[in-house]
């Protein structure tokens, strides 16, 4: 880990708000890694299900239980004249004991299973948490560039808001002097009202966007926007059945309900297993002592006693009211249910990953499109102001132009984000996507 982004995430995990005066994408990452509460507690859950290999492995192992009592007795005996007693009377003692029992399971076929159960479950829980750690990214990416289009959108319609103002007062000035008529007033007093409501809109969705980041990262920080790094770049290999090959190998989704099938199979034969016998060596030591309480002539007993054994214990179940069979048809519904989850897994897979890679293709193809539909506004709009001022072209056409530049600004802008969200999303879907993929799409912004 870089000193940077280590001092970054303790700055975050201790609550401090992290003093970046523009962060980054990847900077917006580091700050989340410790704020964001659904990764902590994936990060919880993830140490959690390393103890499981501990637990099943234990049950292998013997078990040692220390025992010990102290009882205190109190006997009345009835005299009776016709059969003699030794004695008659009270008699009180105190009886004390410790003993040590070591169980050491020799067939036991339940454990075994469980104790491969828990490697499987071990996995299963470094699946989930890689899957967490890909689902981090993925949300602060998006949420990251969610903030860069809203604050597009705020951003031209101030644009689009001050070239409407010029247009309605050059309406104005010309229907005073009379060379326009007032329908070009009120053409672009309206398109001005309209553009009023939708920056209040744009600005009220930029405050919304902005909380859904904090919600990541527990600060409110200027972004980063898109720089000069910007770079279209295909996918590679350029083959989308390998992407969904290896998606097939990689993706921790599908590694999760792989893995989630091999429990189930598991615990059929845990269950069947029911109907096995158990045996164990069992070993043994303790002490015992009798000791009176007081002066009492009548007890004569007062004793202590050491006892040792060694030896195996058979335990042979023969009918417990059908549980046994009952657990094991439930296994097996729970293991074709699995094995039906593992195959939608695999589809859902299949398709996310042909969905990301058709992302990144069709929007390299859309963005150099509007690239070339900007070009193409710019002109529009320049020819119509210099149409307007030679009187072949109205007021509303130099609106409509302009309305159509904004637009084409802002389609552009958001085509670049989809493409580097759909960049993310192909590494996600195959497995593969870490922190080097986000550092590359981070250079877009420098």
């Amino acid at each position: 880990m870089k000193k940077s982004k280590l001092f970054l995430v303790v700055l975050s995990t201790l609550g401090f708000s992290i003093p970046v005066s523009a962060a980054d994408l990847l900077e917006t990452y580091y700050a989340a890694q410790g704020q964001d509460s659904v990764f902590a507690g994936a990060r919880a859950s993830h140490q959690a299900g390393q103890e499981k290999l501990t637990q099943g492995r234990s049950l292998m192992l013997p078990s040692v239980n220390l025992t010990a009592n102290s009882t205190y007795n109190n006997n009345e005996t009835q005299y009776n004249p016709v059969v003699p007693f030794p004695y008659s009377g009270t008699s009180r003692f105190v009886n004390n004991g410790a003993a040590v029992t070591l169980v050491q399971p020799l067939f036991r076929q339940n454990n075994w299973v469980v104790y491969t159960e828990s490697e499987l479950q071990v996995a299963q829980a470094d699946a989930q948490f890689k899957n967490a750690e890909q689902d981090l990214i993925l949300r602060v990416a998006q949420a990251y560039f969610d903030v860069l289009t809203a604050q597009d959108g705020v951003n031209l319609t101030a644009a689009q808001k001050t070239a409407i103002s010029e247009q309605l007062a050059q309406a104005k000035r010309n229907f005073e002097v009379g060379s326009s008529t007032i329908t070009d007033t009120h053409e672009a007093q309206a398109r001005y009202d309209l553009i009023l409501s939708q920056e209040i809109a744009a600005q009220s969705n930029l405050e919304i966007k902005q909380r859904t980041l904090q919600q990541l990262t527990n600060a409110v920080t200027q972004l980063q926007p898109l720089g000069q790094g910007f770079k279209l770049e295909a996918p590679q290999p350029a083959d989308v059945d390998k992407w969904v090959e290896q998606a097939q190998q990689g993706n921790p989704q599908l590694a999760v309900a792989q893995a989630n099938a091999e429990i189930a199979e598991k615990e059929v034969a845990r269950n069947r297993g029911g109907h096995y016998p158990t045996l164990d060596l069992v070993a043994s030591y303790g002490k015992n002592k009798i000791s009176p309480v007081g002066e009492d002539p009548n007890l004569a007993l007062n004793s202590e006693s050491t006892n040792a054994s060694v030896g195996v214990q058979l335990n042979i179940p023969l009918f417990q009211g059908g549980a046994t069979q009952s657990r094991w048809r439930e296994a097996e519904a729970n293991r074709d249910r699995a094995k039906q989850e593992l195959e939608s897994a695999r589809r859902n897979v299949d398709l996310q990953t042909r969905q990301a890679y058709v992302g990144v293709v069709n929007g390299i193809a859309q963005v150099n499109a509007l690239q070339q539909a900007l070009k193409s506004s710019e002109s529009l709009l320049e020819a119509s102001k210099l149409g307007q001022e030679v009187g072949v072209r109205t007021n509303l056409d130099v609106l409509n132009a302009q309305q159509q530049l904004f637009s084409t600004r802002r389609d552009l802008f958001q085509a670049q984000y989809n493409y580097l969200i759909s960049r993310l999303r192909l590494r996600a879907a195959a497995g593969t996507l870490a922190e080097d993929e986000l550092t590359q799409v981070n250079q877009a912004l420098h």
